[in-house]
């Protein structure tokens, strides 16, 4: 079985991260969606609200998964048996942070490759951080994320 983890803070989900999942997943046989921990990004959503949203953004598809790992995500591929991490790229500036990325992951384990998806052109905009600015400048972002980000974002305002 060819397994590949699709890391990231995912803080929250977007409809960017929705199209690589799903390009992902015809890829391989499974693909883990792995909730990692950047210590250098402050999340506006727990661990807990981000595992629950990618669990029902993620469900139409049946050979993927949700995860969570504190620890490097190259370790938890190994431990996983996984033969590749997918990585998204939206711009130039993407490109640079993953090849640093992808350099450090091949000095720790040379037998996991990197994938790198190119997003589609309408969605190379999208970034976690631009959702959670345009939502809360009360710009209609149902178009660019799945419907629970929406329903959590009114949960959290509460």
């Amino acid at each position: 079985m060819r397994k590949a983890i699709y890391p990231g803070s995912f803080d929250p989900i977007t409809n960017g991260h929705i199209d690589i999942i799903s390009r992902a997943s015809k890829l391989f046989d499974e693909v883990i969606v792995l909730l990692a921990v950047n210590p250098n990004k402050e999340c506006r959503f727990s661990v807990d609200e981000r595992i629950e949203m990618l669990k029902k953004a993620t469900s139409q598809f049946d050979n993927v998964k949700v995860d969570f790992y504190p620890g490097l995500t190259i370790q938890y591929a190994r431990n996983v048996g996984a033969v590749a991490l997918i990585r998204g790229l939206r711009v130039v500036s993407d490109f640079e942070y993953e090849w640093t990325l992808s350099a450090a992951n091949e000095f720790i384990d040379k037998g996991i490759e990197m994938v790198f998806l190119m997003a589609h052109h309408e969605m190379t905009f999208i970034s976690s951080s631009a959702i959670d600015e345009l939502y809360h400048s009360g710009v209609d972002i149902s178009p660019l994320v799945p419907k629970v980000v929406i329903e959590m974002y009114k949960k959290k305002s509460k």
